[in-house]
Parts: structure tokens; sequence; C-alpha cells
């Protein structure tokens, strides 16, 4: 029986990441970086994928939560003769650690403890290599662990003082107080450092990963609706930065599906630049500038090595992906196929890009950065390339495989490039030789958008130029000041589009289009529908009930996928998603504000009254 999405939780080091189910499998693992091979992957297939099991032998309920605002998760399964408890973690280190002593590069710590009565523990150990296409035998090295050869140099080792030997099968019968101990690491072309399965270094390594995650999410600067599942969706952010470069990934997976059965399936182990903008603003609004200025770096080299044009998406070090391609020996997820790996958006043309690029850099300087000479030339010749290329056809934000189009979003985002351009020159940010060329495509751009893409028989602007169909990207226009979330335009756009997008309370799709047929409601979407009404497009206590509405489809965790079954609340598609949690905190940020600002302007109303005389 195929797990369902949300059952399952994240653990990771910034670096990888482990999906781990309710019933205690690690099912996905990929080793060492987020889009290297897997080493198990039974959530795509569940007989040739590999998997590490620890849970009950006989049959059980399960509960589990994150340990506070950390990523040490917990699962506590209750059977009839006791209860045990599984912590799972990958240790993250200072670098203070770091220096005083030698750790494994790569780990994965898990825990089994019997809190009462008397448990038996089933173990699993199914390890296979390189998407399932390798069935590495496993060797028991007596005090060196299980090895298991990825191929080349890699090795994965466990080490683990419960009775589990090369056949990767055991079952351990634990006491009340009693408790076993595995340590997962892998290494590559360097020696590998293997700790002892002991339980105090078991606790030490807890207490240090607990005290860290503590530490990070303590210097969270919120405190509005929902303040929970915000810092949630920061730990999530942290989590699927890649701790080397600064980039973030979309999600830890690849083709979990956005269309039950189907074939919308697509590898989200990079970094899309549609992204950029909206993710520098959660983290430099949550007040972890040392992340969004990493993220920034990261982004600012990337686009550097293809000026002036930029790619849709990049891999985790800014290089261009490879190329797609399926794995055609696996079941998918569900049945669901293609599995893929790579993804064939690189090769698109999203002029939106430039606009996400720039925004984050304006996001950057607002925040108090600073930009430098070189980088500065860059953004300009970026929007010399957006004042050339504007009123191209391109595939927009929803990667459109078929015919390029004039989207109405892509329009808006190159005004927005131009716009901030011209705001960063007036400043002193960047040169100001080019602002006259700017400002006339800036100009332009409006001119068409207010004529091309707005419809009087609709009442609302369009997906298109001349378009007659509405797109939840539309929300967005207020986001970039395009248009007043209270302006006229505005507001009939949103009654458009929750007439024709809006498929359950709360819940919008993208739009409606072939590829769209069959697919959930998007996330982000609906996160930005409650942004718009925080932003001035209705009142504070309808953007807190869309807010809260899609709250309530988080899973146990706290965790979001990208799409929203509207029919059951199901998780749909790659998980958790990185833009859906971005599109979660932005949302309560600019919610906050609108009633932070909502109390003041009632203070200074209340100052202005006349004093009542006695």
């Amino acid at each position: 029986m195929t797990t369902p999405i949300a059952d399952y939780a994240i653990v990771g080091d910034g670096r990888s990441a482990a999906l781990i189910s309710r019933a205690g499998s690690l099912d996905w693992l990929c080793w060492p970086r987020f889009d290297s091979p897997s080493i198990f992957a039974a959530i795509l297939d569940e007989e040739r994928g590999g998997r590490f099991s620890v849970a009950p032998g006989v049959p059980f309920r399960s509960t589990r939560a994150y340990l506070g605002e950390t990523n040490v998760l917990e699962t506590r399964f209750q059977t009839a003769s006791g209860e045990l408890a599984l912590t799972d973690f990958m240790p993250v280190l200072s670098r203070f650690d770091s220096a005083r002593s030698m750790h494994p590069g790569h780990e994965v710590v898990r825990i089994a403890r019997c809190e009462r009565g008397e448990v038996e523990v089933e173990i699993v150990f199914d390890p296979r290599p390189d998407y399932g296409r390798r069935k590495a035998p496993i060797r028991s090295m007596g005090k060196l662990g299980l090895h298991v050869d990825c191929g080349g140099d890699a090795i994965v080792t466990l080490l683990t003082d419960a009775p589990l030997g090369a056949e990767g099968r055991a079952r351990v019968r634990l006491r009340g107080g009693e408790q076993i101990h595995f340590s997962l690491t892998y290494a590559c072309g360097a020696p590998a450092v293997l700790p002892p399965p002991t339980r105090h270094r078991s606790v030490a390594v807890l207490e240090r990963a607990l005290r860290l995650w503590q530490e990070w999410a303590a210097r969270t600067k919120y405190d509005g609706p929902a303040r929970d599942l915000v810092v949630r969706s920061a730990l999530v952010l942290k989590l699927l930065q890649y701790s080397p470069s600064g980039a973030i990934v979309a999600a830890p997976t690849t083709s979990l599906p956005e269309r039950p059965g189907g074939d919308l399936n697509w590898d989200y182990r990079f970094c899309w630049l549609r992204d950029a903008a909206l993710t520098a603003r959660a983290l430099f609004g949550l007040g972890h500038s040392e992340e969004a200025e990493n993220f920034m770096s990261w982004l600012l080299t990337a686009t550097s090595l293809s000026l002036p044009e930029l790619h849709v998406l990049y891999d985790l070090y800014g290089r261009r992906p490879g190329r797609e391609t399926a794995l055609e020996h696996l079941r998918g997820y569900g049945g669901a196929r293609p599995v893929r790996i790579g993804n064939a958006a690189t090769g698109q043309v999203q002029l939106d890009t430039y606009g996400e690029v720039i925004e984050a850099a304006a996001h950057f300087v607002r925040s108090g950065g600073e930009i430098d000479r070189p980088t500065a030339n860059m953004l300009c010749a970026f929007g010399r390339e957006v004042a050339r290329s504007f009123d191209r056809p391109d595939e927009g934000i929803w990667e459109v495989r078929d015919v390029p189009r004039r989207f109405t979003h892509s329009r808006v985002l190159c005004w927005s490039a131009l716009d901030r351009l011209c705001e960063l020159a007036d400043k002193g940010h960047v040169p100001k030789a080019d602002v006259d060329v700017f400002a006339a495509a800036r100009n332009r751009i409006r001119e068409e958008v207010e004529t091309l893409g707005w419809s009087e028989q609709l009442h609302s602007y369009t997906r298109t130029l001349a378009g007659a169909d509405v797109d939840a990207s539309l929300l967005l226009l207020s986001w970039y000041r395009y248009c007043p979330a209270d302006a006229p335009r505005m507001r009939s756009t949103w009654g458009r589009i929750r007439e024709r997008l809006e498929i359950a309370p709360g819940l919008f799709r993208r739009y409606y289009g072939g590829l769209t047929a069959g697919e959930g409601a998007f996330g982000i979407c609906s996160f930005w529908a409650a942004e718009y009404l925080a932003l001035g497009g209705g009142t504070p206590a309808e953007a807190e009930e869309q807010l809260d509405t899609l709250l309530g489809y988080a899973n146990d965790v706290g965790l979001f996928a990208e799409e929203i079954d509207p029919a059951s609340g199901a998780a749909l598609g790659n998980f958790p998603q990185a833009y859906t949690h971005v599109g979660l905190i932005n949302a309560a940020l600019s919610l906050r504000d609108r009633l932070e600002r909502g109390k003041r302007e009632a203070e200074r109303a209340r100052a202005q009254l006349p004093e009542a005389r006695p």
C-alpha cells in the first residue's frame, strides 16, 4: 500500500535530507547532496527503491512531532504490550564542533527506546544505491559495521548495537528503559569517520543538534499570526538550503505526482530563479539575514555565469542542470510514471526571472545590504536585456511545454525589473547611465498591460495579453507594486479569480489548461490569495480567515507539499515544497504588518479624540 505523502516528515543537515514515514521507514535519502542519486527510494518504488525501517514488529498506532522548534523528529509507537519512541535526525555541527573533533561528513542517527512495557522492534536495512539500479550486497565488517558499496569510492556504513547482520533484517525485544542506536554514514574518496553507536555518543549528538536548532529558531523575528507554523516553515527553508553554496532547492524529492497516478512528475532538487524575490523577502522578513545573504550570494554568482541571459533553474553550485531523463525501472509513487531526474525546464525562456532576480536584489538593499560595482553593472546588463526582449513570448511562470505565449505575469515582472532598477539608480545603488532606457521600456510595458492585459469583458487582468482567461499569478501584481491591492482593477481581478479558480473554500488552482487537468490546488497560489487580501485587497479578517483555512491543510508536523487535493485534503507533488512554505511565511508577514498598521492607526485616532470633560 502506498504511503500518503503527508505521512512523511523530513530530517536533514543543509546538504541532504531524508523522508521518514509515520511507520518509521526511511524511504528517501540522496547522498552526499540533495541532487545525488538515492540510497533509499522506496517512496518511488516499494520493491526496488530500498528502505531503512525501524518499528514495532506487531500492530501499532503512531504519533509524531518535532522536538520543539527543531528538525529532530520523534515518532511514538503504541502497541498492546508497550510504547516505543524513535528519534531521527541528521547531526548538525557548529564551526567550533567541526574544528575541535572529527565527525562523519554525512550521517543519520536513529535511536529506538522502549518507554514502557515491552516492544519487539523489527529492523529492515535494505539500501539500493543509484535510484535502485544497484542491489549492492551488505558486507558485515564486525565492529566496523555493515558496509554497502555505492559505486566508485562511495561507501555507506551502518553501525548499530542491535544484532543486525549482512542479511539486513533483525528483531530485537526491548524492555522499559532499554534502547538501541543506529549511525548511518556516507563517505567518498576519503577515510570514513565511524562513530561508536553508543548511548553516550547518541545522547551527545542529539543534545548538540537540539541546541543548535533551538538557537537558530530563536533568532526568528516574528510575533504574529500562526507563529508555530511560520517558525516551522523557516526551519524547512533552513533544511532545504544547501549550506556549502547558499542555494535553496525547491524540494528534496523528485517525481511525487501532482496528479495521482499521472505524468505530472518533476525533479525539484534544483533552485528556480522564479522563487528568488519571494524567498529573499521571507528570509529577510524573519530576520534570518545570514541565510538570506548566503542565498543572494549564490543567486548573484549563478546568474553572473550566464550574463546577460538567465537560465530558469540552476543546480546547487549555480550550474545548468543535466538533461531530463526517465528512470524506466522504477514503478513511480503510486504507479505514477515516469520517474524523472533532471529537468527540461532549464532550456525554457521565462522572462519573469529577470524581475525575480532584480526584485531580490532590491530586497537585499532594503534590508541593509550593499551592492558592489560588478553586481550593479550585472543588474544593469539584465535591465538592458529586459528592455530589448520584454515583448518576446515565453513559457512563463508555469513552464508550459507546448507553445510560448505573451504572459501578463511575465510582462509585469519585466516592468518590475525596470522599475526597481530605476529606484536603485535614483538612490545611487546602480549606475544611472541606462535609466532613461529603463524608464521608457517600463512605461511601454505598463501601457501594453493596461490595454492588452486587461479585458473589459471579464473586468479582469488576463493570463495572456489579449487573452480571455485568468491565472492565479495575477494575484502577485500587488506584491510587485504594479497595482495597489485595493485598486478597482485588482479587486475585480480578484473576484474573477475566485469565480474561476477557487475549487474549494480557500483553495486555488493555477489556471485552466491541458497541463493542469486533474491536478490539485496549488499551495503557493492559495497563500498568494491570503497575502493579496492582507495587502489591502480585503479586510484583515478576510485575510486571516483565508490563512487559517490553508494552515488546516498542513500535515501533523506542519509540512506542505506543492499541491492539495481539494476533495480529500491530501498532499500532492514534491514534498516538502519550499515555495509553499515561502508563501505561508510571506502571507503571515503581510498579515502581521496589516494588523500592526491597523493598531497604530487606531491608537492615533484615539489620541486625536478630545478628552472627556469631568
